[in-house]
């Protein structure tokens, strides 16, 4: 008996061993097995009920309002882009981004252009309000259930020397549900803004702003919404489709394992239905069709991509086109880059073509720099750092701005601006009004590109706050706080205009301007509400290194709370 006994605890300590060396395969496996029954009644493609204007303009081009479409890209480096220098693999390289760079030709380029933070969700508020977080309480981006946790369980599993991650398991059990997590109906948008002055409105593609209390495109002033509904570019064994998985990253094997191809279109039931092809490509035959339909009133056009972010999906005649780059993460990463290129490429065609381009204002911008946790390194060069990170490589974003009857070809402008710049820059060329009880944070922008707006332009400080990590620009000064991975405040003090790449932490030389900029911050934590929800989540980003890279004791990282 005493035998058997043994035999039976032997069996199931090694089933325990076995469970638990494998827990991490279990729980994507479980992740997979929920994603496949929340996307089990996806319908097939479908054609999209675009509003359609009147057959012909009832104002001349002068009198008409212009056009506006803003493109944003989704964690796209600065260096992915050629005008900049860069474009992967160099100047030289197999992959340049020609479109892109056209409206930076012939339009206007900010050369100190900032997003509203490191990751994506609160710069999309601040692009959509106007607001800073301090205003919105719009302060982190929502993550899907079990995305914090898994990340960091994967995280635990592999061996790059990285210190520990958190997870507040007591916040996030008092958390409102990742669809309510979101920017409040109260909130106005540039949409509603424009609505009041006779816009049609249409967005495409990305949101992530909420999906339920009124917080939907379609019910926060768009006319229209094509609606992200999955995050697959092409299903995964498309005969047109190439992939690329990064064993070393925790957020690839999350995304792999809950990664569905829907959309939806002005609805507020999950009624999903596949796109219609390679998802980049997709939404811009659907901006077209928006374009052609609308081309005899003023329209707004929010073409929100979520290239060139992971998962790593190209086309085949991508991957194909853009040569034998090494590694293969890189090569289908270009090819993702390449499509958002071609996007911009087709939809100034499209305005040509319709005779409309005069009279169109195209704005173009990324959400926040390259992720470092993809593995490609010099995405944001000469910066440092990544997105999830405050350093000028996760906030240095494009801003192209081309109206080809306004704006005068190569335009350059080296005044500081941001994300929360769009709002009140487009108010002003559609000539709408803001109500006065709506505090806007940003300015026209746009008046920087004549000479006596340039005169006018008194902002000499920007903000960044997400939680404990903390960061003002001041002229050319930037202090960046973080009370991680220290017991105590950890301070980084740059002067940009002698060192933009922040090299040299000038804090111990200039103390009194730290404390200049502190008091900034200090006024700036005075007025500023409390989020909406809380930050889950503390992971440590290095600098200097993409996660393919191991950690070396000397090695510079934060932590910035999510």
């Amino acid at each position: 008996m005493a035998k058997w006994l043994l035999s039976i605890l032997v069996i199931i300590l090694f089933l325990g061993a076995l469970l638990w060396l494998n827990r991490i395969s279990l729980l994507l496996a479980y992740v997979e097995h929920r994603t496949a029954e929340v996307y089990s009644d996806v319908g097939p493609p479908r054609e999209i009920d675009w509003s359609n204007g009147p057959d012909t303009p009832d104002t001349t081009d002068s009198e008409r309002p212009p056009n506006i479409i803003l493109i944003v890209a989704d964690d796209l480096g600065h260096n992915d882009i050629s005008t900049f220098g860069g474009g992967i693999d160099g100047p030289n390289g197999p992959l340049q981004t020609p479109s892109i760079d056209r409206i930076a030709a012939e339009g206007a380029m900010f050369r100190q252009s900032y997003a509203g933070t490191g990751t994506c969700a609160p710069s999309r508020a601040m692009l959509m309000t106007g607001r800073y977080p301090a205003r919105t309480g719009f302060a982190f981006t929502p993550m899907p259930d079990f995305f914090d946790q898994m990340v960091l369980e994967i995280q635990k599993t592999l061996d790059n020397n990285l210190p520990p991650g958190e997870f507040d398991k007591d916040v996030a059990e008092n958390q409102p549900p990742f669809e309510q997590q979101g920017l409040p109906a109260s909130e106005l948008t540039v949409a509603e803004v424009l609505k009041t002055a006779g816009y049609y409105t249409a967005h495409i593609g990305k949101w992530h702003l909420g999906r339920r209390n009124g917080m939907l495109p379609h019910e926060q002033g768009f006319d229209d919404s094509l609606l992200m509904s999955g995050s697959l570019y092409l299903p995964k064994t498309h005969p047109d489709v190439v992939n690329a998985k990064n064993a070393f990253d925790p957020v690839d094997k999350f995304m792999w394992s809950s990664a569905g191809f829907a959309q939806s279109f002005n609805s507020s039931d999950e009624t999903w239905f596949e796109p219609g092809g390679y998802l980049t490509d997709h939404w811009t035959d659907e901006a077209i069709k928006v374009i052609e339909n609308n081309k005899n009133r003023p329209f707004f056009l929010y073409l929100a991509h979520w290239g060139p972010h992971t998962p790593l999906q190209a086309t085949r005649e991508d991957y194909e086109a853009v040569g034998a780059i090494e590694p293969e993460r890189k090569r289908v990463y270009a090819g993702m880059v390449r499509a958002v290129d071609r996007s911009v490429g087709r939809v100034l065609d499209a305005l040509e073509t319709q005779g409309i381009d005069d009279n169109t204002i195209v704005i173009f911008t990324s959400d926040n720099g390259a992720a470092g946790y993809i593995g490609i390194p010099e995405l944001n060069a000469p910066f440092r750092g990544w997105k999830i990170t405050l350093f000028e490589g996760g906030i240095r974003v494009p801003m192209f701005i081309r109206w080809p009857s306004k704006v005068a070809p190569g335009t350059v402008v080296d005044t500081p601006v941001a994300h929360i710049d769009v709002l009140p820059t487009i108010a002003a060329v559609a000539g709408a009004t803001v109500p006065s009880d709506v505090e806007i944070d940003g300015k026209n922008i746009l008046s920087l590109v004549r000479s006596e707006g340039a005169e006018s332009w008194t902002r000499e400080t920007l903000f960044w706050i997400s939680g404990h990590y903390q960061v003002v620009r001041h002229g050319d000064w930037k202090l960046q706080v973080n009370d991680r991975p220290t017991d105590g405040l950890q301070y980084w003090l740059y002067n940009l205009a002698e060192d933009p790449t922040e090299q040299t932490n000038l804090v111990g030389i200039h103390p009194e301007k730290a404390d200049e900029l502190l008091a900034l911050l200090a006024d700036h934590k005075a007025m500023s509400r409390a989020p909406l929800f809380e930050s889950t989540l503390q992971g440590p980003i290095m600098v200097d290194k993409t996660l393919a890279e191991r950690f070396e004791d000397g090695d510079e990282y934060i932590y910035m709370p999510n």
